[in-house]
Parts: structure tokens; C-alpha cells; sequence
């Protein structure tokens, strides 16, 4: 049942995860072209600021809240209503400080007076993140489809564009965020208060909090190194370089993101049954879950590494004729992404087994490409800090794949030999199409490498067990 419920899940996130990517491209044409790389750029460390806020209000609980429904300590209603009180509290802090200090969300000062209560999305953001992982426990994966996939970035982009002829177009690309943060929490309330329902007889209890954030401690630990491991490279970038720069540089890290975001989209489905399974020691059955979903993420993660980095240069060209210098930053960009969803994936096990070995691990990854881009950003810029990240999530993958068979006691297989002789054929068809024009290179390799591609995966590389994601359900 389990095999089942995994591989229904992921149907439904590679679906959001296919909605994401069509719908976050415009928000990025839209940024470079009618914004500026400037604009984006500013907007880019502000966001990156926000969600780094919202990341530690969460204190773990965008993972540990599984763990914490599985405990059956409380009534499930109980337990969502404790962690809603935990956020709240920790992120309205955070969010004080920040409105207190704007230079962190801006540091090269505000536009307008309004933009310091731009802090406040950090509650915001933070609850979002909770109910849809409270959603993900009774297995409605459709409303995060709909609210992260669907609704955010469509508003994003769409707000984007009409803010761009109001007055309020210097500060367009920020309006149009709050917007889309709002209406993604208005799609996820009403699911999350029908799922769960009122809770009867709840008294808040300062003792219940404590012990809730005592044992998240580690997830969170782990879940705000991961988090900043993914920023920091561009909180360098931004500390030793222009606005502008910083704005290439995002623009890139959308992109390589979208190719990651197919990792992290298994991760609400995923994170129940792992829990389950640890809980009852069933370790065979867990080591199955993340070898499974890591097969599925890393074969389609190898195509758009191919697909977007052959045409790295033509790929980033299309949101402005600045951004095309960022090609290198862009395939370097990507190479860490593939390499992240190993580690992620192994880690997805290990916050439940070897929690703060884990985090000791992250804590590891974070130093080396902090202390990697601290040496290259100053001589390399951009490609200085895309090649922190990459020996940084490198170093991870191996370290955390190594750890979750220890401590499993069962192979975790993610790669095959089958998936990249696969590969081959399809990367060597996508480098003889540099040779055409420019537009005729993308069109081939957009299309023409993922039909080879997967058309060869499911022939040679592909068994029945792989097979079942896009497998049509058969009525009961």
C-alpha cells in the first residue's frame, strides 16, 4: 500500500512540479525584461531574506510535523494547533527584528517607507508552509499542487506585469510576492481547517511548546542549513557585487532550482511514509521508499541538466540580452542541483535515524562552499559562487548516501548504470545540435533530447516498479 500511495503522490507533485516550471518561467521574463536586472536583483535578496525568516520560524516543523501526528500523543487537530501557536510566536519575533533593522532585507537601503513591513510576510509564509504540511499527512497533495504550483506563481507573474504600469512599478516585483503569498494561503486555509477541524478542549500549554520545539530542534537545525547551503552563495554574491550581478545570478538559480524543486515536491508525500515506517522499524520498507523516489527524481533531474545546460548560453539569453553572460553560472548551477537531490533524499531518512549526524554533515556542506565561494566570488563573481555550491553539495550527497545505509542496514540505490548509458545518447544528440543556429539549437534540444531521452529510459532502464508513477490507476 505504501508502494502505492508513494507513487500516487508523486504523480500529483510531478504534475505541480510541471505546472511550477510553465508558470514560474513568465514571472522571470517578466522580471529580466521589463524590470531589469537591477530590480530583480534587489527583489531576489529580499525574498531570499524573507524565506530565510520564515525557514527558522518553522523550528523543523515543515518535516517534524509527520513525525509529531505519528506520535499520536494528542488528537491530530491538537497537534496542528500547537505548532500553528509555535510558529506564530517565533516568526512574529523574527519578523520585529526585521522591520526594526530593514538594511537586512535591503541592505542598500529602502525605496519607499512601506517596504520594512514587508518583514511581516514572514508569519505569513511560515503558516503556509505548516498547513501544507499538515495537508500532506492526510494525503492532500492536491492542495499544494494548487497553491504552490498553480496559484502563487501565476499571481506572482500576472501581478508582476499589470504593478509594471501603475505608480507602483518601482516597487512592482515586491507588491506582486506579497500577492502571490496571499493568495496561496487563501487556497491552503480552508482545505487545512476542513482536514483537521476545530480544536475542541485545546488549551495552549507553554510545557507542550517547549517539548515541541525540543524535539524539532535537530530537523530545524538541519532544515536552516539546508536552506541557507542554497542561499549563501548568493548572500556572498551580494556582499561583493552589484545589484545587477546579483540579478544574473538569480535568474540562474530559478532556473537550476526548478530542476531541484521536482526533489523537494516528493518530500510531503514522502515524509508520512518514512515516518511510519521508521516508527514500526521497518527499515527495508523505508530504504525502498527513498531508493524509489530517488531513481525517479534523478532520471528526470539528468534530462533538464542536459536539456537546459547544453544550451546554457541560448537558455538564459531569452530573459535579456545581460543575463546571457551568465551560461556558465547557469550549467554549474545545475550540476549542484542533481547532486542535492541525492543528498536531500538520503536526508529525507536520516532527520528520523541519525538526526544530529545529519545536521553535523549540513553544518560540513555549509562551511566548505561558504569557504569556497569566499575565495572564488572576489576573482570568478557568479561562477565563484556557483562552484561553492557545487563542491558543497557534492561533498553532502556523498557523505549523507554513505550515512542512510549505515543506518538503515539496506542498499539505497538512487543511481543505476542503466539510467546514464541512457543518457549518453541523448547528450551526444543535444552537443551535435550546437552546430545549428542558435533558435534551431534550442527547439532540437528542448524537444528532441527528452523524447530520445525517455523513450530509451523506458525501454532499457525502467522495470515494472519504476513504471507504476505514470501508471494508470485501476478502479477498486
Amino acid at each position: 500500500m505504501g508502494a502505492q500511495e508513494l507513487a500516487k503522490g508523486g504523480r500529483q507533485n510531478v504534475f505541480g512540479y510541471v505546472m511550477r516550471l510553465v508558470a514560474r518561467i513568465p514571472f522571470l521574463v517578466v522580471g529580466g525584461r521589463l524590470y531589469g536586472a537591477e530590480d530583480l536583483g534587489r527583489f531576489a535578496y529580499a525574498t531570499m531574506a524573507i524565506e530565510f525568516a520564515a525557514a527558522l520560524a518553522l523550528v523543523g516543523l515543515k518535516r517534524g510535523l509527520a513525525l509529531a501526528l505519528a506520535r499520536g500523543r494528542q488528537p491530530d487537530a491538537h497537534v496542528l494547533a500547537d505548532a500553528v501557536v509555535l510558529v506564530a510566536m517565533v516568526g512574529s519575533t523574527i519578523a520585529g527584528l526585521l522591520v526594526l533593522f530593514p538594511t537586512l532585507l535591503f541592505p542598500e537601503g529602502l525605496q519607499s517607507p512601506t517596504e520594512r513591513w514587508l518583514a511581516l510576510l514572514v508569519v505569513l509564509v511560515a503558516l503556509l508552509d505548516l498547513l501544507l504540511a499538515g495537508l500532506a499527512w492526510r494525503r492532500r497533495i492536491d492542495v499544494q499542487v494548487t497553491s504552490r504550483a498553480l496559484v502563487e506563481p501565476w499571481v506572482l507573474s500576472l501581478a508582476a506585469i499589470l504593478l509594471f504600469y501603475t505608480p507602483l512599478r518601482p516597487q512592482g516585483l515586491l507588491w506582486a510576492y506579497v500577492l502571490s503569498v496571499l493568495a496561496a494561503l487563501t487556497v491552503a486555509l480552508p482545505p487545512a481547517a476542513r482536514a483537521f477541524g476545530r480544536p475542541r478542549r485545546w488549551r495552549p500549554s507553554l510545557e507542550r511548546l517547549r517539548r515541541l520545539l525540543g524535539e524539532n530542534l535537530p530537523v530545524a537545525g538541519a532544515d536552516v542549513i539546508d536552506w541557507a547551503t542554497r542561499r549563501v552563495d548568493l548572500f556572498i554574491l551580494g556582499r561583493f557585487a552589484s545589484a545587477e550581478a546579483v540579478g544574473i545570478y538569480y535568474v540562474a538559480q530559478q532556473i537550476a532550482t526548478l530542476a531541484g524543486r521536482l526533489r523537494t515536491s516528493f518530500d510531503p508525500i514522502l515524509a508520512p511514509l518514512l515516518s511510519q515506517a521508521l516508527a514500526a522499524g521497518r527499515q527495508a520498507e523505508a530504504a525502498q521508499h527513498l531508493a524509489q523516489v530517488g531513481v525517479w527524481v534523478i532520471t528526470v533531474q539528468l534530462c533538464v541538466v542536459m536539456m537546459i545546460g547544453i544550451a546554457c548560453e541560448g537558455s538564459m539569453g531569452l530573459f535579456g540580452p545581460e543575463f546571457a553572460a551568465g551560461g556558465l553560472v547557469l550549467l554549474f548551477l545545475l550540476l549542484a542541483e542533481l547532486a542535492a537531490s541525492q543528498a536531500s533524499i538520503a536526508e529525507s531518512g536520516l532527520i528520523y535515524v541519525r538526526a544530529r549526524l545529519n545536521l553535523a554533515v549540513s553544518g560540513l556542506a555549509l562551511a566548505l562552499e561558504a569557504a569556497v565561494a569566499l575565495i572564488l566570488v572576489p576573482r570568478l563573481g557568479g561562477e565563484g559562487a556557483a562552484l561553492g555550491l557545487l563542491v558543497g553539495m557534492v561533498f553532502a550527497a556523498g557523505a549523507k548516501q554513505f550515512l542512510i545505509v549505515r543506518a538503515l542496514g539496506r542498499p539505497v540505490p538512487m543511481w543505476r548504470w542503466s539510467i546514464l548509458g541512457c543518457a549518453v545518447p541523448p547528450f551526444l544528440y543535444g552537443w551535435a545540435t550546437r552546430a545549428l543556429p542558435e533558435a534551431w539549437h534550442m527547439v532540437a534540444t528542448g524537444f528532441g533530447l527528452p523524447l530520445l531521452y525517455f523513450t530509451l529510459i523506458w525501454r532499457f532502464a525502467y522495470g515494472p516498479a519504476d513504471k507504476v508513477l505514470i501508471a494508470r490507476e485501476r478502479p477498486a
